[in-house]
């Protein structure tokens, strides 16, 4: 007789169907080049669903989906998750409030990240979709993109963003040369913070064209 699962199947498969949904749909966009990428959500307060690494994302099925702890240890199965899980995973940890990350390797993003890797940040204000986020409810607000440095070593990474996050409030970060990491409360949020950087990102890429 097989042992009871630690978590939810029902849930498992409610937060699968939104994962392939929303990342199909991403996907579509060209922001998930040759399996890039990784996406996951919450599944209860110890264990979280999250893309298997070196899938195609534009075609996902319910396999491609798979459950880790907070500390990014597989859970009940044998798959291997992508190796920035630990960034996923201390966003959970860390965030009882956090429902879902997504990461991203959009070329607005990318280019982004390269060009603004030696500020550390990229600036945004004075746009009106800055009100995209939670708290901001006038285009009359400045908001900095951290663009950390690339690595190999997630632990470092992950330590990066603590220190950010310890710094105040935070939806996304950059990694140079890399792509964006975003999250919300739900699938929903967490892809409005996404779409909004990317948008916001593609807006500051182009001013730099014109000046």
């Amino acid at each position: 007789m097989n042992a009871p699962l630690p978590y939810d199947p029902n849930r498992l498969a409610h937060c699968a169907g939104e994962i392939i949904v929303c990342t199909r749909e991403l996907a579509a966009r060209g922001w998930t080049p040759a399996t890039s990428s990784n996406f996951s959500t919450r599944i209860d307060e110890h264990h979280v669903a999250i893309t298997v690494s070196g899938r195609d994302k534009g075609r996902l099925t319910e396999a491609d989906i798979m459950v880790v702890d907070l500390e990014g240890q597989p859970v009940a199965t044998t798959a291997r998750s992508s190796a920035e899980t630990l960034l996923h995973t201390q966003l959970y940890k860390r965030d009882p409030g956090i429902g879902c990350v997504l990461h991203t390797h959009s070329q607005n993003q990318t280019v982004a990240s390269r060009l603004y890797a030696g500020n550390g940040h990229l600036h945004l204000e004075g746009y009106e979709l800055l009100k995209a986020f939670p708290g901001t409810h006038t285009h009359e607000t400045e908001l900095d993109i951290p663009v950390l440095p690339n690595s190999q070593d997630m632990h470092t990474l992950a330590a990066q963003v603590d220190a950010l996050l310890d710094k105040g409030p935070l939806w996304g970060y950059l990694i140079d040369g890399h792509g964006l990491y975003a999250w919300g409360r739900d699938v929903a949020e967490a892809r409005r913070h996404l779409e909004a950087f990317d948008f916001l990102l593609s807006c500051e890429l182009e001013l730099r064209k014109l000046r």
